[in-house]
């Protein structure tokens, strides 16, 4: 009996932090209810008072016009998708290369240049822009998507996710291919990387959700209306005479449907990654 109620007591207080998660939860979860709820409103109803979660009057041309309007945003779609595709793909192959690198290649300084490569994590992005502006211009690669894609594949955090969940991978591993006569590339393709994915997993999701929200970055690089994405191509709704939250709206749930849908498939692997990475090395 003594248990049972000892048992009560130390649930109260997880249960107590539940709810607590939960009411914050529902409060970050908010923001979103209400661009989907907009997004069917007419533009006269979406500042109504007390907000109407369910909209009295749901207007489904909002979606048309997103598509099908004047804005060409099928055209901004395809191109987030074409950086964001090559940019998560180069940064995988690059990132997971220099956390071999650095986990599993002895050389003389080794840790003290991750240290400093480490540090680059201090330097706001906002500080290179001018630089980079001045080095696309001149390799000629202003206002076109390699501006974007080349800069993004190279990211310090990415390679110290993937390198502290190497440093967990025995080196058994490495040492039997390398007795069976496997040099540095066969180990990292043929040994490392398929027991990366969960960490391999986390980066694809990071990766893939800065890149397709980058907002900064296209504004600075890209003159082109042609080469807008996504973020950039929202701004069109914007004009002299106001804006159109409706559109908007639509356009926004639009745009973030592949990071939900990426997110869901992936999550067990998302979570288990980040946990190996973070308790390990």
């Amino acid at each position: 009996m003594e248990q049972k109620l000892a048992g009560k007591r130390l649930s109260l207080p997880k249960l107590g932090l539940t709810v607590v998660l939960a009411a914050f939860g529902a409060l970050m979860v908010l923001p979103f209810v209400w661009m989907l709820s907009t997004s069917f409103k007419l533009p006269i109803d979406v500042f109504n008072y007390p907000i109407e979660w369910i909209p009295k009057r749901f207007n489904w041309n909002n979606y048309q016009r997103v598509w099908n309007g004047s804005q060409p945003f099928d055209l901004f779609y395809y191109n987030s998708v074409k950086v964001t595709a090559i940019t998560v793909v180069g940064t995988v192959l690059v990132c997971s290369a220099a956390a071999y690198g650095f986990s599993r290649i002895r050389f003389k300084g080794r840790d003290a240049v991750f240290f400093v490569f480490l540090a680059t994590l201090m330097i706001p992005d906002q500080v290179t822009l001018v630089p980079r502006f001045i080095i696309f211009n001149y390799l000629g690669i202003y206002d076109t998507h390699f501006a974007l894609i080349l800069p993004g594949m190279f990211t310090a955090f990415g390679v110290f996710l993937l390198r502290q969940f190497y440093v967990g991978i025995p080196e058994d591993f490495s040492e039997a291919a390398k007795i069976e006569g496997a040099g540095h590339l066969q180990t990292w393709l043929r040994i490392i990387l398929p027991l990366s994915k969960p960490a391999l997993v986390s980066l694809v999701i990071l990766s893939f959700t800065w890149n397709w929200n980058e907002f900064v970055n296209p504004l600075v690089f890209l003159a082109s209306k042609e080469l807008y994405t996504i973020p950039l191509g929202l701004t069109n709704f914007i004009d002299e005479s106001g804006t159109d939250y409706t559109l908007m709206m639509a356009a926004a749930v639009s745009s973030i449907l592949p990071v939900i849908v990426l997110f869901l498939a992936c999550q067990k692997w998302f979570i288990e990654g980040v946990v190996s990475s973070g308790v390990k090395g």
